[in-house]
C-alpha cells in the first residue's frame, strides 16, 4: 500500500505546480494538521483515494467546516484500507486554543479510547499532529512532545507514527524518519510518501 504522508505547510510540488497524474498510484493519503480544508479536498479528489487526517495546534477552523471527502480520525481508531489508524491531533498547550492539551489532559483522552484499543486489539498506525517527547521534538514549549505517545508506543507497538508539527526547516539535524522498537517514525512535514 502506498501512502502519502502530510502536515503543516501544502506542498507546491502537490499543489502550486501540480502536473497531471502526480497523485496517481496512492492507496491512503494521512493529514496530521494544520493544512487547510481546501488542501485536503484537492488532494483526495485528485488522488482518488481517502484521506484521514486530524487537527493541528492550528486548526480550530476545522471542527466547525471540516474538509469534505475526507475521515477525521481524532479520538478513535478508523479502519481504512484494512489500517486501524488511531488519532490524536494538537500539541503541547502553549497559549490558549481548542487544540492544544497538557500532558494529563492528552493523557485522558488517551485514557478514554481503552475499549476502542481492546476491541480493535490496538492499532496499525498512530496519527497524531505532535511528536512524542524527545523523539523528533524540540525543547521550547511549543514544539515539545507528549511523553504519554512514547507509552502508547511502547504499549502497542504499531508499525508507524506519523506526526507533524515540528517543521524540518527548524533545524539541519531534524531526521524525517526514525525506528524505535519496530515502529518507523515519520515527521510528515510538507509530505513524505512510504509503502506499508
Amino acid at each position: 500500500m502506498r501512502i502519502l504522508a502530510v502536515s503543516d505547510q501544502e506542498s507546491p510540488f502537490y499543489y502550486d505546480h501540480y502536473a497531471p497524474g502526480r497523485l496517481d498510484g496512492l492507496d491512503l493519503i494521512l493529514s496530521c494538521g494544520d493544512l487547510s480544508r481546501d488542501y485536503l479536498e484537492f488532494l483526495g479528489t485528485l488522488a482518488g483515494c481517502p484521506v484521514v487526517y486530524v487537527r493541528g495546534n492550528h486548526d480550530d477552523r476545522l471542527s466547525v467546516r471540516p474538509p469534505e471527502g475526507c475521515l477525521c480520525a481524532e479520538d478513535r481508531i478508523v479502519v481504512c484500507r484494512g489500517l486501524r489508524i488511531l488519532g490524536l491531533g494538537g500539541s503541547l498547550r502553549y497559549q490558549s486554543g481548542d487544540n492544544m492539551y497538557t500532558e494529563e489532559e492528552m493523557r485522558r483522552r488517551i485514557a478514554r479510547l481503552r475499549l476502542q484499543l481492546w476491541r480493535y486489539r490496538g492499532f496499525d498506525v498512530l496519527l497524531t499532529h505532535a511528536p512524542a517527547r524527545r523523539i523528533h521534538d524540540l525543547e521550547s514549549l511549543p514544539h515539545r512532545g507528549f511523553q504519554c505517545f512514547v507509552d502508547l508506543l511502547d504499549r502497542y507497538r504499531p508499525r508507524y507514527f506519523v506526526h507533524g508539527h515540528v517543521h524540518l526547516n527548524y533545524s539541519r539535524d531534524l531526521p524525517r524518519r526514525v525506528e524505535r522498537g519496530g515502529t518507523s517514525i515519520i515527521n510528515a512535514y510538507q509530505h513524505y510518501t512510504f509503502e506499508y
